[in-house]
């Protein structure tokens, strides 16, 4: 047996002394490399832990997508004069006449105001009954008053006035200049327009969602696309219910970076190096650059692809790696898109974890040393006086 020389047997035990420090764990921020890794299921874990590339990267490169449907693009405009349930009419007649039908002897014109279109787009006119005229243009119903009136009076002349009711209006509301109820009129038929007639989006436009009700319908559109894709400026109904939001999608952050929160997306697409970035980077005092991870619970198509495998069903708890040290690892971290309700964590550096321990155990050591050098004084003292 080779004797091992007195100051290297106390670096040995300092070193021993110092790992079973960490190895009973000390103060961090999270799980470690191999910790994570041990969850995996070729340990015997439930989670998939992939390596990201290029191929990783475009597998689960998806981005939400909104729009609407057939049901809402067909919508034809809505005339901007005609008639809805709900609307106020005032029909005027002139008879000329001395007994006129519709008036007192002697008067030529008889007005009758606030007309209300029913519920089943009727109004009543004395003399020419119950009339349909929700659908019909101001015009329209103009031809038909006239037609049943003049058989009962000679060359009547009839007008039409139209007050928007609540069956013509859209409700704007949410993060818009002027919340309201908005008549539908000619400037104001389309979904950009009438967003714009509530004085615009007080958003940032990168974050905006749309979100248009009709009936028991509700069906959303980013903002951003709503300005570039002329095709998604819906028509407007009587009744629809516009709402604008700021994205309430959002992913955490944790483990060795500048900041630890929970972070509301910025715009529609966003890395993992834009996440990271984000809250500060990662902290160069602590963070490993080999041990960013985004642990995500990814759709079986997803999965599959990812894993090249066909036999996943439902979703699938994944851990995936990012290495920014890697030759490709910045651009790996720059392409690979972070999503709604992703965790990304970030592990401390190696030595971290070594300072922490050695930090603990020669603090400790320092403090045995002034207790034991505090003991021994007093012993002396003790024995100087005698005691």
């Amino acid at each position: 047996m080779i004797p091992i020389p007195f100051k290297g047997a106390k670096r040995l035990a300092l070193f021993v002394l110092v790992a079973a420090v960490a190895a009973c764990g000390v103060p961090r921020s999270g799980p470690t490399k191999s910790e994570i890794y041990a969850g995996s299921e070729l340990k015997q874990g439930d989670a998939f832990v992939v390596q990201v590339n290029d191929r990783v990267t475009r597998a689960t490169a998806v981005v939400p997508a909104l729009g609407f449907t057939a049901a809402f693009l067909k919508a034809g405009l809505v005339g901007p004069d005609t008639i809805q349930s709900g609307d106020k009419l005032t029909v005027s007649v002139y008879e000329n006449v001395a007994n006129p039908l519709l008036g007192q002897p002697g008067q030529k014109a008889t007005v009758l105001a606030d007309v209300e279109v029913d519920g089943l787009g009727f109004i009543y006119v004395p003399y020419a009954g119950r009339i349909h005229a929700a659908g019909d243009s101001p015009e329209t119903l103009r031809a038909e008053i006239t037609r049943k009136l003049a058989t009962q009076t000679p060359d009547p002349q009839v007008s039409i006035g139209r007050v928007p009711g609540d069956g013509s209006t859209v409700t704007v509301e949410g993060s818009v200049g002027a919340q309201g109820v908005y008549p539908i009129t000619q400037s104001t038929r389309t979904l950009s327009s009438m967003i714009a007639k509530a004085g615009g989006v007080g958003i940032a436009v990168d974050t905006a969602e749309i979100i248009v009700t009709r009936g028991k319908k509700s069906e959303r559109v980013w903002l951003n696309d709503l300005y570039t894709n002329p095709n998604l400026d819906i028509a407007l109904r009587g009744g629809d219910k516009v709402y604008v939001q700021r994205d309430l999608r959002a992913f955490t952050v944790l483990g060795a970076t500048g900041a630890q929160s929970r972070v509301q997306f910025t715009t529609q697409t966003l890395s993992a190096i834009e996440a990271i970035a984000q809250v500060g980077g990662l902290n160069t005092g602590l963070a490993d650059p080999k041990g960013v991870f985004v642990f995500r619970n990814e759709p079986a198509p997803i999965a599959n692809a990812v894993l090249g495998r066909t036999d996943l069903v439902g979703d699938q708890r994944m851990i995936y790696v990012l290495d920014l040290t890697a030759p490709n690892g910045m651009f790996n971290a720059r392409d690979f898109l972070v999503r709604d309700g992703d965790t990304v964590f970030v592990t401390e550096a190696p030595f971290v974890q070594w300072q922490k321990s050695l930090s603990i155990f020669t603090g400790t050591v320092a403090s045995a040393q002034t207790l034991s050098t505090a003991t021994t004084g007093k012993s002396l003292g003790n024995a100087i006086s005698g005691h």
